[in-house]
């Protein structure tokens, strides 16, 4: 198969193209080649969607059998999709497409879609004009590839993750001690591993896999979880779990940022953000594997990245917190 990504240094785009090399496909990464290499295998073919620039000839010229994309800017969807129209396309959204944030066991069909925007805006405005943009992207996709699979990934782990929410962790959990953790231990997430996700993508890509899917973990409870994260590092921290209107009035934010405590999600109101039906998408050959690997892989990646990205509030903050839940609960 010939495979054209566009991007393939950073994070998903880059584990796509390397599991596609992998398994021998013919793999050439369209992108500025700014952000990193491309993986041992792969084409560079220097394109700067950001600049405004057309699809270079060489991108219709590769007559490509697969494109997996993962651009949230409904112009650079446009033009891509018009360049190589008669491939099978594997767009990748987001969950931030889905209106409805409360309601547990959701997928595609079930759930309703904010509205699309398909002029390109700031996606840092904020995840509803991010989601609003991904809408724009998938009509773009579905209405003019010859074929499309539509993957809406959650929260993306793994080695390499360039927003540190999972990463925050292995990292906590290692220091071992008591730990903050936010909501109730019975609250539902999920996560997927990037190797995971990428893999998948890459068999859609194989398989010309039509529809629309979730790209996600099981649905486990946050207790759950965060155990088999201390059992893949070997961790023997205590969970302290602190309520979400504590935490809120600690000046302790949901899901990411200097403040915040990722995988916490004030409940009921994101009762459904994390908890989307998996079934639909192992029946199309998504494959997960146990969260405790991707533990102890991203805790060894993050050690050999110091410097890389990191979110979530201070150990300071952290006791602060901690230290008040206890004179409370005296």
């Amino acid at each position: 198969m010939k495979l054209l990504v566009l991007g393939g240094t950073v994070f998903l785009s880059r584990a796509v193209a390397a599991e596609a090399v992998r398994r021998g496909h013919d793999v050439t990464c369209a992108c500025r080649g700014a952000s990193g290499s491309v993986p041992s295998g792969a084409r560079l073919l220097t394109w700067d969607r950001g600049a405004g620039e057309p699809p270079p000839p060489e991108v219709t010229a590769l007559g490509a059998d697969a494109v997996v994309d993962v651009a949230r800017h409904p112009s650079w969807v446009r033009a891509a999709v018009d360049a190589v129209a008669q491939a099978h396309w594997v767009f990748v959204s987001t969950i931030n497409v889905y209106a409805d944030n409360a309601t547990p066991g959701g997928r595609p069909g079930t759930l309703p879609l904010v509205e699309a925007v398909h002029t390109d805006e700031d996606p840092a405005s904020g995840p509803e004009v991010y989601g609003a943009m991904k809408v724009g992207c998938e009509a773009a996709v579905v209405g003019g590839a010859a074929s499309s699979t539509i993957v809406r990934p959650g929260l993306i782990a793994g080695p390499g993750d360039p927003s540190g929410r999972f990463t925050y962790w292995p990292l906590r959990l290692a220091e071992g001690g008591d730990t903050l953790a936010g909501g109730a231990p019975t609250d539902v997430v999920q996560v997927i591993d990037v190797r995971d996700l990428a893999a998948w993508i890459v068999t859609c890509a194989e398989r010309r896999t039509t529809g629309v899917l979730d790209g996600v973990g099981p649905a486990v409870p946050v207790g759950d979880l965060l155990a088999e994260v201390a059992h893949g590092i070997g961790s023997d921290a205590t969970l302290t779990w602190v309520p979400d209107d504590v935490l809120a009035d600690a000046g302790v934010e949901p899901w990411a940022g200097a403040h915040g405590l990722p995988l916490w999600l004030p409940r009921p109101a994101y009762d459904g953000m994390l908890s989307h039906d998996v079934e639909p998408s192992y029946a199309a050959g998504l494959v997960t594997r146990p969260v405790a690997e991707t533990a102890r892989d991203t805790l060894g990646w993050a050690r050999e990245h110091p410097d890389g990205p990191r979110t979530g509030l201070s150990r300071e903050h952290e006791r602060r917190v901690l230290a008040a839940w206890a004179t409370t609960r005296k």
